[in-house]
């Protein structure tokens, strides 16, 4: 696994969890909306980290 050393990395992962979250949340309480949003923050997180991760990959290529 890379070593994270960006915040959009790190930020990412933050909010792949924090959706993961919600989206359990939603499902244990039968909340649709809560659930919608944990998979769209999970979503959102896995973009911002392969945006870090690209970062990464660019930075080192120089």
């Amino acid at each position: 696994m890379p070593k994270m050393v960006n915040k959009d990395q790190v930020a990412g992962v933050a909010k792949q969890v924090k959706g993961s979250v919600k989206e359990a949340a939603g499902k244990a309480t039968g909340n649709r909306q809560t659930q919608t949003r944990g998979m769209a923050d999970k979503a959102t997180g896995k973009v911002q980290k392969a945006y870090g991760d690209m970062k990464e990959k660019i930075k080192k290529a120089l």
